[in-house]
């Protein structure tokens, strides 16, 4: 049996519930909108991640007798919204950006079409979701692009909240990242999980030997050997003569990385292990990845600088109301005004807009029918994709999105959606978005 999700939210969700209930405009039809002002951290591009996890959460957005109790019991909603919780199923559709997809300020990453009291109450947690789960994929899409073909594995549970790890372990597989040290994140969304051994195992043993032979006994020559502990040359030249050239790879944890990888490559080209592979683990970001590139690092191992974002654990998202029916059934824009935050009503589509040769120009935002709607688009349909797909029709969410499978779907999209990026998408420097977001009727 699921937990439920329903009382991840904040307390206004509820109140404002509360009182569209008495108000009598509980159930007027809206469309919420999911969005970015802008790109965290001087960004060029955002990856959408979350999608799935979101799914899955709304499908045990149900509030049950233990969750009534104690609202009941804090006095938080009175009876008439007591009553309405009990009974709460979204019956509306949802739409989105396809998880993997890249995005850029004021794209409708999700747009939520309900009555306002079972649209509302999803706020926060479809920000909690896509916030977290978006900047991670964003830092870890930069740190693949960095990393070109060598691959990286997520190693940063022990840096964020323990349901937290599992969530930025399945975004950073989104993003390119190969595998995760986090075995509830292999177990739930099918990622390959890695790792061998820590430093205490080192620590454990009478000598550096008694370890390595442990380990290689139990896992085979074609495991990974943790070389700093002590002396990196003497462990390099231990290991091998323990496991013989097919050694796997060596990992390596501290020192001066371009200089300390350079030298262990040598020495195991010297010692005949040639194919041995070298991975380092210490402290990286993008920017350390980068500078490792015209080094022999056969594979690295990303810890805290990608489950915290590297530096914008969120992505700034927010969560508007854009338009409802007025009293005659008629769709109505609104929109904040306010300063530096004033939004953009309506309801809207979105598409993105190529080059004849391919590369993305342009993000299209048409102002209209919504999601569902029609819209007159490029002259050439070869020159423009269409950017939302349905995730929910009628409360039902559609599965293709959900499980290993969806989490598998998101990251071949990821790989496709950057790919089609202008060049400068990879830039690692603070800058604009590398395609400008513009607003179209219909």
């Amino acid at each position: 049996m699921h937990e439920s999700s329903a009382l991840l939210t904040d307390r206004y969700e509820l109140t404002m519930l509360d009182a569209a209930l008495h108000r009598g405009t509980a159930d007027r039809e809206c469309l919420f909108e999911l969005f970015a002002r802008r790109l965290s951290g001087g960004r060029r591009y955002g990856v959408v991640a979350g999608t799935g996890r979101f799914l899955e959460l709304l499908k045990h957005f149900r509030f049950g007798e233990s969750e009534l109790e104690w609202l009941r019991e804090e006095g938080v909603v009175s009876t008439t919204a007591l009553d309405w919780l009990a009974d709460y199923r979204f019956s509306g559709s949802i739409w989105g950006y396809r998880e993997g997809e890249v995005f850029f300020p004021g794209s409708p990453i999700l747009v939520v079409e309900g009555t306002f009291a079972e649209a509302v109450i999803l706020e926060t947690l479809a920000l909690s979701v896509f916030n977290y789960d978006s900047a991670v994929a964003t830092a870890a899409a930069r740190m693949t692009s960095a990393a070109g073909s060598r691959p990286l594995a997520e190693m940063g549970s022990r840096r964020t909240g323990e349901r937290s790890a599992i969530a930025a372990a399945r975004a950073a597989y989104i993003a390119g990242f190969s595998a995760t040290s986090n075995l509830e994140a292999g177990r739930s969304w099918g990622i390959p999980t890695m790792g061998t051994a820590a430093h205490s195992f080192t620590l454990l043993h009478d000598s550096e030997e008694d370890a390595f032979r442990a380990q290689i006994d139990t896992m085979g020559a074609g495991t990974t050997l943790l070389v700093d502990t002590y002396d990196i040359e003497e462990a390099v030249r231990l290991g091998v003569r323990l496991a013989g050239p097919e050694l796997g790879a060596v990992r390596i944890d501290s020192g001066d990385l371009p200089i300390v990888v350079g030298q262990v490559r040598r020495l195991l080209d010297e010692l005949g292990a040639t194919s041995t592979r070298i991975t380092v683990t210490n402290d990286l970001d993008e920017h350390a990845v980068a500078a490792l590139a015209a080094s022999p690092v056969d594979s690295y191992g990303v810890g805290t600088s990608v489950v915290t974002g590297s530096g914008s654990p969120a992505m700034g998202m927010v969560y508007k109301l854009v338009a409802h029916r007025d009293d005659q059934g008629d769709w109505i824009s609104v929109a904040k005004k306010s300063a530096e935050k004033a939004t953009v009503g309506g309801r809207k589509t979105a598409a993105r807009a190529y080059d004849r040769h391919g590369i993305a120009r342009e993000e299209r935002i048409y102002l209209g029918d919504g999601p569902a709607g029609e819209h007159e688009g490029a002259a050439d349909p070869a020159s423009e994709r269409p950017l939302m797909v349905q995730l929910v029709e009628g409360g039902l969410v559609d599965e293709q999105y959900l499980g290993a499978a969806g989490t598998r779907q998101a990251r071949e999209h990821r790989a496709q959606a950057v790919a089609e990026l202008p060049p400068r998408a990879v830039s690692l420097t603070r800058g604009d978005p590398v395609l400008p977001t513009v607003y179209l009727e219909g």
